[in-house]
C-alpha cells in the first residue's frame, strides 16, 4: 500500500520492498545502512578504497541522522543554512557530493519550519553529476512528517519514487499516518537496492520469514492500527483529514500574523505547522513566552535554528488532527494574553527605572552626604518589587 502510494515501480518485473520500524529513526538505519553496504560492493568490485564513506544532508536534519553517522562511522556532510533558507540548498549538497558519498538525504517535512526539500531539482543536479563522474550517488528521502501529507494534498509533486535517483522513502506511522508512538516504515524502490546479505531468514516458526531489523521483539498493534487505518479512511480519508490540518494551521497563522508581533517563517506548502519568530525581541524573547504560555496549559517549542542561521529563535505549533479551528483561536488569544502581560511588566520596569535615575540625579545634585543610603534603600526597593513579580507568577503557575 506504501510502495503505491509513493508511486513505487510495481510490476510484473519490479518489486518494492519494504519493512515496519520502531518510527522512522530506525527506517533511517536501516535505509543507511543498505546505502553504505551498496556502495563498499561496488568500490570493493573496483579495486578501491571503502573505508571513508559520507552523507550529504542538510543542517536542518533530525537528529537520527546524526545518531546514524555517528553509530555506523559515516562521515556526515551538512549543507548550512542561512537566514530566510532553513532547508537543504540542491546545488550546495551536489557541490559536497564525491565519489565516497553513499547518499544524499532530502527531507520532505523539515522539523524546524515543515518545509519540503527540493527532491525533483536535487534529482536533476545529481543526474548530470552522476553522468559526468558515473558514481551514481542516490537519494533518500526523508519523509518522516511529509510522506502522508504530499501524496494526499499535493499529488503532482514529484519527491518520491518518479524520480529515478529516489532509492528508498521512510515515513512515520505514528505522525501523520494516524496511528499511535512506536511505528515507522522504510520502503525500497526494488530488491536490488536492499542488499540480499543484510536479510536475515528464519524457519522455526513454521515458514521461511525474512527480517531486516535492528530493533528485535516488538508487539504488532501498531501495524495493525495503520492497516486499519488504511482500510477505514482510504484515500479520500486522508485527504480530509490533511486538508482539515492544513486550514486550521491557517486559522492560526493569520491570527498570528494579525497581531502585528511576528514574522511567520514557515511555508505554505508543507506539514501543517506554523513557526514564526519575534519581529522585535528587544524587551523579551520568544522563551520567555514559551515558558509565560504554559501556565495557560501549552507546551510550545521554542528553540534556535542550526549553522548557520542559529541567531534565528521561532516558536512552533504543529496542527494535527485534533487540533481543532477552536484550538487554534484559543492559542492565539492566550498568546495575545501573554504578550499584553509582558509589556505591562516591561512598562512597569521602565517606569520604575526612570524614578531611579530620577532619584540618583537628585542626590548627585545637592544632596551627596546621603547618596550612599539612598542608593542601598533604591537598590532594596528594586529587589523587592522583582521578587513580588516573580512570587506572583509563582502563585498564579502551572507546575
Amino acid at each position: 500500500m506504501i510502495a503505491h502510494l509513493f508511486n513505487a515501480p510495481v510490476g510484473e518485473n519490479e518489486t518494492a520492498i519494504g519493512v515496519g520500524t520502531v518510527g522512522s529513526s530506525e527506517a533511517i538505519m536501516l535505509a543507511g545502512l543498505a546505502f553504505k553496504r551498496k556502495w563498499q560492493q561496488k568500490r570493493k568490485s573496483e579495486g578501491k578504497p571503502y573505508d571513508k564513506p559520507n552523507i550529504v544532508t542538510g543542517a536542518n536534519v533530525q537528529v537520527c541522522w546524526e545518531k546514524f553517522a555517528r553509530y555506523f562511522e559515516v562521515e556526515l556532510k551538512e549543507v548550512k543554512l542561512r537566514e530566510g533558507y532553513y532547508v537543504m540548498d540542491p546545488v550546495k549538497a551536489v557541490e559536497m557530493v564525491d565519489e565516497n558519498t553513499i547518499c544524499v538525504a532530502a527531507i520532505l517535512g523539515s522539523t524546524l519550519t515543515g518545509e519540503f526539500e527540493d527532491v525533483k531539482l536535487l534529482n536533476e543536479l545529481l543526474t548530470e553529476k552522476n553522468k559526468e563522474t558515473g558514481w551514481g550517488t542516490p537519494i533518500h528521502v526523508d519523509a518522516a512528517s511529509g510522506g502522508f501529507i504530499a501524496p494526499f494534498l499535493y499529488p503532482d509533486l514529484k519527491w518520491d519514487f518518479r524520480l529515478p535517483l529516489v532509492k528508498s522513502i521512510n515515513v512515520s506511522g505514528h505522525k501523520y499516518g494516524l496511528v499511535y508512538a512506536g511505528v515507522g516504515w522504510v520502503v525500497w524502490r526494488t530488491k536490488d537496492d536492499l542488499p540480499e546479505e543484510l536479510i536475515f531468514h528464519i524457519n522455526y516458526l513454521g515458514s521461511d520469514q525474512p527480517t531486516f531489523t535492528l530493533n528485535f521483539s516488538k508487539g504488532s498493534s501498531q501495524i495493525i492500527a495503520q492497516y486499519y487505518q488504511f482500510i477505514r479512511l482510504g484515500f479520500e480519508g486522508y485527504k480530509n483529514v490533511m486538508r482539515n490540518c492544513v486550514d486550521n494551521a491557517n486559522v492560526l497563522r493569520q491570527g498570528l500574523v494579525e497581531t502585528g508581533r511576528f514574522e511567520i517563517v514557515s511555508k505554505d506548502i508543507g506539514v501543517p505547522l506554523v513557526a514564526f519568530s519575534l519581529k522585535d525581541t528587544s524587551n523579551y524573547t520568544v522563551f520567555e513566552i514559551s515558558a509565560n504560555l504554559r501556565r495557560f496549559g501549552w507546551i510550545i517549542p521554542a528553540y534556535t535554528m542550526p549553522p548557520d542561521a542559529q541567531h534565528i529563535a521561532v516558536l512552533r505549533v504543529v496542527v494535527r488532527e485534533d487540533f481543532s479551528r477552536s484550538l487554534a483561536e484559543r492559542l492565539v488569544s492566550d498568546i495575545e494574553k501573554v504578550m499584553r502581560e509582558m509589556d505591562a511588566v516591561q512598562s512597569r520596569a521602565a517606569t520604575r527605572a526612570t524614578h531611579v535615575i530620577a532619584t540618583v540625579d537628585e542626590t548627585r545634585e545637592g544632596k551627596g552626604e546621603g547618596s550612599e543610603k539612598l542608593n542601598k534603600k533604591t537598590g532594596e526597593e528594586i529587589a523587592m518589587y522583582w521578587k513580588r513579580v516573580v512570587d506572583r507568577k509563582k502563585t498564579n503557575g502551572v507546575c
